[in-house]
């Protein structure tokens, strides 16, 4: 994952508002354990039955796991990313969780991203080629949307 040269900064959380970023840090650090695939799948799980986030909710809770946690800070981007989805997850919402490369240099990110954009992510993010995502539920491709099997197209 490409790393930041210095942790973000965060405001410090009062006592009784860390609980739910904790609890989502803690959670997210042990989803990052899981291989790829069974991590998109579990996300993808989780994420049924939610509703958008909006860009500044996403954003607080970004910055809620950023607060808590010197890994999500740092240099756990697949950690904050996930720990981010987590609490927006717990607060009946969904942002889009995603996760690429670049070939040059090679690098790898993880990143959520709101309305269309990523939130608060530093450099630029185009150069990255989406390999896993999970979209919000509005954002899903319908059953029309997807590409025909190579059975299901026309016969000629």
């Amino acid at each position: 994952m490409t790393t930041p040269a210095v942790a973000e900064q965060a405001p410090r959380l009062p006592w009784y508002r860390q609980l739910a970023p904790r609890c989502a840090a803690g959670a997210a650090r042990l989803l990052v354990r899981l291989p790829p695939a069974r991590l998109h799948r579990v996300l993808g799980v989780v994420s049924k039955g939610s509703r958008p986030a909006g860009y500044a909710e996403v954003a607080r809770a970004r910055r809620s796991v950023v607060s808590v946690s010197t890994r999500c800070a740092g240099l756990g981007c697949l950690q904050r990313s996930v720990a981010t989805v987590l609490l927006c997850r717990a607060r009946g919402r969904w942002a889009d969780w995603c996760t690429g490369f670049r070939t040059e240099p090679f690098g790898a990110h993880a990143w959520v991203e709101a309305e269309g954009r990523p939130v608060d992510e530093p450099g630029e993010l185009s150069v990255f080629r989406t390999v896993l995502a999970v979209r919000r539920p509005d954002a899903r491709r319908s059953t029309s949307d997807r590409p025909l099997r190579p059975s299901e197209g026309s016969r000629s």
